[in-house]
């Protein structure tokens, strides 16, 4: 894990030009989200691999879209926190159904 870790820290200092010490901010909201969205519980942790990839690829397309539509960063928090609960929303139902 320390050596990904390093090696996503080199990759974002390479886009960035540069280093930033403040640059990681609030990319665990990222991860949680895309775990979320690719089906793990918060309430029990079930979920799939290839689900938090999917839901990988989705954060990852919705980070890009927003900022090439010129979404301000604090609204990018907002849709990604409201996509959180959605997706909590979904999972809680699910799980009453059953």
């Amino acid at each position: 894990m320390g050596g990904l870790a390093g090696l996503s820290g080199l990759i974002l200092t390479s886009r960035l030009n540069g280093a930033i010490p403040t640059a990681g901010n609030l990319f665990e909201l990222d991860a949680i989200a895309a775990v979320v969205i690719g089906g793990t519980s918060l309430m029990g942790g079930i979920g799939t691999i290839g689900g938090s990839i999917l839901g990988a690829f989705i954060i990852g397309t919705l980070n890009n879209g927003m900022s090439l539509m010129n979404v301000p960063t604090f609204y990018q928090m907002v849709i990604k926190g409201l996509i959180i609960i959605l997706a909590v929303l979904f999972d809680s139902r699910s799980k009453q159904n059953k």
